[in-house]
């Protein structure tokens, strides 16, 4: 590679990082401080929702989801703007989306009837978090298996779906970067086959404001989209065709909308017009 493309592909990468500012640095101690000082005091408060009805339990789940929100937005400035939630039918429903960032995994629940999320198994191992992973019937997946992985997380759905709840997955299977490009794993196109039930595709732009592997928190507005369902009965290459069609676009728009946000408040210079 030249110098001249070495430094032009630096350039691009330093660009896309947001500068520290003083608000940036006090937002981020403020709300690292806070979440990871509430989150187990609030599980330790709850202990006794392990021995209530579950219904009881996901109510207080769908609590903190809105607390989580609070103190996102009134320490850190990251507010949060739901759109297309009107397209989300009721009952069983599988639900598949980007996953950039921690807080999807506590900002969605309260957004449905009785959500089910699909999670890596190491984390039921975590004393009061596995508990309450268990207590919500949540449903790990033990990745390394293969096969049997799938053929466990499709029989656990198809009873999460008689009960009428929605399934909550990150195709990818992990947290990706903003602008990486697509990487989905089978196990969406295992549910979707044997579900028969409509998958509500949606795409956020988490990854700007609350990064992966970062302790820092930029002040912006999080944009989660869903996208009109898809009905079953497509076969599951149509189908992968149609769920990324619907998602990767919106990412990609809302990575752009996001960098323009950063861009206003002197984060990020403008972004080139695409």
């Amino acid at each position: 590679m030249s110098t001249e493309t070495q430094g032009s592909t630096q350039t691009q990468s330093t660009s896309r990082t947001p500068r520290l500012t003083a608000r940036v640095i006090i937002g981020s101690i403020a709300l690292n401080l806070a979440f990871y000082t509430l989150y187990p005091l609030v599980m330790i408060g709850g202990f006794f929702f392990l021995f209530t009805p579950r219904r009881w339990s996901m109510a207080a789940l769908k609590w903190w989801s809105g607390v989580f929100r609070f103190l996102c937005r009134s320490l850190a400035g990251i507010r949060v703007e739901f759109r297309g939630v009107d397209r989300i039918p009721t009952g069983p429903l599988l639900v598949a989306g980007k996953h950039q960032s921690m807080w999807e995994t506590f900002a969605l629940y309260d957004l449905f009837e009785d959500p089910a999320i699909v999670l890596k198994k190491e984390l039921i191992y975590i004393p009061l978090v596995g508990w309450f992973i268990l207590k919500f019937r949540m449903i790990p997946i033990a990745r390394e298996k293969g096969p049997k992985a799938l053929k466990d997380l499709v029989r656990t759905a198809q009873a999460a779906i008689r009960e009428g709840r929605q399934i909550i997955i990150f195709p990818e299977g992990t947290r990706r970067p903003v602008d990486a490009p697509p990487d989905y794993k089978p196990g969406v196109a295992a549910l979707y086959g044997r579900l028969n039930v409509p998958c509500v595709p949606f795409a956020l732009n988490s990854g700007l404001f609350w990064p992966r592997r970062s302790f820092w928190r930029w002040p912006g507005t999080i944009v989660v989209e869903f996208r009109p369902p898809i009905e079953p009965g497509l076969s599951k290459r149509e189908f992968m065709e149609r769920l990324q069609d619907a998602i990767e676009p919106t990412a990609h728009n809302l990575a752009r909308e996001g960098r323009r946000q950063l861009a206003e408040q002197g984060y990020l210079p403008w972004p080139e017009e695409e």
